[in-house]
């Protein structure tokens, strides 16, 4: 049975990133199809993870239904691949789905919230509260764009303790990545025995350590041409 490849891109960013189209490209080498949907949906001011979550789910339903005759059902494995808060977003849809078999993770934004909030301030939060939306540089828009408070609120209930399933897991993390330490990937992988955790020499953007990343993808996937 084929598997399905999904790549969720990172906040504030979209289908047309350099690690998605990096990825796109080296995947279409094997004449496999990533599916990159744009989690802005339309609305990047109205994002939250939750709809992230959903957006991906409907898409995971869709590819899942291949022969309606057959009984039961074959559902279609799913390879997840994550870039920060999509791979926060991933880790989460594979909790819930066991249609994801894999779960690849760059620089997943654990602990995402806390390291933020401590970036902007209480009184910048306080402000976003006050007048419901918060100004965000969008790099895939290529200006700032308003950001709901709901997003905060969303974002707040969810828990990471909850995620343990123990599925076979690859994350990629920047040893020097300043806005998701790797200290949250190491916390991740230390209590969940699936987890590989590599560490890499480079930022948050992971851009200098491309054909690493790809390298360990290719391993991990045991692709062949």
């Amino acid at each position: 049975m084929l598997n399905k490849f999904i790549y969720l891109h990172g906040f504030a960013s979209s289908p047309n990133s350099v690690k998605a189209r990096y990825i796109r490209d080296r995947f279409a080498e094997f004449n496999i199809k990533v599916n990159i949907p744009d989690l802005n949906f339309g609305d990047f001011s109205h994002l939250t993870i939750t709809r992230q979550i959903n957006q991906v789910a409907s898409i995971i339903s869709a590819d899942g239904k291949e022969d309606t005759e057959q009984s039961p059902p074959q559902l279609t494995p799913v390879t997840l691949i994550g870039s920060s808060l999509g791979g926060l977003t991933a880790a989460y849809i594979a909790q819930q789905y066991s249609q994801v078999q894999k779960l690849i993770l760059l620089a997943p934004a654990f602990g995402f919230l806390a390291h933020w909030l401590n970036q902007l301030g209480d009184a910048q939060v306080q402000l976003w509260e006050k007048e419901k939306y918060l100004m965000v540089y969008h790099y895939g828009a290529g200006r700032s764009l308003p950001l709901s408070y709901d997003f905060l609120t969303d974002a707040a209930q969810y828990r990471e303790e909850i995620l343990q399933r123990p599925i076979s897991t690859l994350i990629l993390h920047g040893k020097n990545d300043e806005v998701i330490p790797i200290q949250a990937s190491r916390a991740f992988a230390k209590s969940r025995p699936w987890v590989n955790l590599v560490e890499l020499d480079s930022d948050h953007a992971l851009d200098n350590v491309l054909t690493e990343i790809w390298q360990a993808i290719y391993q991990f996937c045991q692709l062949l041409h």
